[in-house]
């Protein structure tokens, strides 16, 4: 397939989320999309290598999403034939006491891909302003100065913590990190499918809690928490990308696309040349080896 175009999925100026497809019409289906993932995420892979020895720029992708959006399944086939050594993927979980004796943006930070690699972030910085937005009593086992009562939640707090996040990804994306936030976006009835196949299998029966049932009771103010915090982080050096994600396939072709789309367009990413010395003496070096006896 041709390029996708980017103005469908990227966020380039206020959203609503009511409005954005949770499916969307690939020219190709069924198995021709999986063939299409494929030769994608193959592609991605040299890339990735190309990117590993230029040792210039980080990827960061973040994947946000509902519960069974079908992150951790996008996560393993997208980036199935990349090199280990390249790509690194981080799932936040609820802080540890450690973690909350920091700011709620170390612990993103340190797990920061280096230069050269991939780092995928399986829930990332946001949820600190969706999860906490919509629960904001957990701000108060973050222990901070300032907050010492559920009043003190307020909207300027909440702007804070967006500028905090902006300021974040603006210095990082100064620094060399590629950022891509990608937003898997179903709709309630999908969910509602997911979680009843959920119990259906047994072998799926592990994935279900009962808490995912009083979280989906708070399915519009997720859906509140998303919308404004994509509408005031989405920015030129670190977008927001809503994936339609009812089907599952079309979602992991839809990020692989985009991000080899937009890599590729880094042209001073290439393997860095020999030096003149070494590359005067390659016949030299193979005919050592050529001659070495085990």
């Amino acid at each position: 397939m041709d390029k996708l175009d980017l103005k469908h999925f990227r966020i380039d100026s206020t959203t609503d989320l009511k409005n954005k497809a949770t499916s969307y019409p690939l020219e190709i289906n069924g198995k021709k999309v999986k063939v299409a993932l494929k030769d994608t995420r193959e592609k991605l892979g040299k890339w990735q290598d190309k990117l590993y020895a230029h040792g210039k720029y980080a990827v960061l992708i973040c994947i946000q999403g509902m519960d069974t959006a079908g992150k951790d399944s996008l996560i393993r086939e997208v980036f199935k034939d990349f090199n280990s050594r390249g790509v690194v993927v981080h799932s936040f979980k609820v802080p540890t006491p450690l973690e909350l004796k920091h700011d709620f943006l170390w612990r993103h930070y340190i797990a920061l891909p280096a230069r050269g690699k991939f780092g995928v972030f399986n829930r990332t910085h946001y949820e600190n302003v969706l999860v906490t937005k919509v629960h904001p009593e957990y701000i108060l086992g973050e222990n901070l100065p300032e907050v010492t009562s559920l009043e003190d939640v307020n909207e300027a707090f909440w702007e804070e913590r967006f500028n905090s996040i902006r300021n974040f990804e603006k210095h990082i994306a100064e620094n060399g990190t590629l950022i891509f936030k990608f937003f898997l976006h179903i709709s309630k009835e999908e969910q509602r499918q997911r979680l009843l196949r959920r119990l259906r299998k047994p072998q799926k029966n592990w994935k279900f809690s009962p808490a995912d049932l009083k979280e989906r009771a708070l399915w519009d103010e997720y859906q509140h928490a998303y919308e404004k915090a994509i509408n005031a982080t989405s920015k030129p050096h670190a977008p927001w990308y809503v994936i339609p994600a009812d089907d599952k396939d079309t979602a992991r072709y839809l990020v692989a696309k985009i991000l080899y789309d937009v890599l590729i367009e880094y042209k001073d990413v290439q393997e860095p040349e020999l030096s003149p010395e070494v590359k005067s003496n390659l016949e030299e070096y193979m005919e050592i080896l050529k001659k070495e006896t085990l």
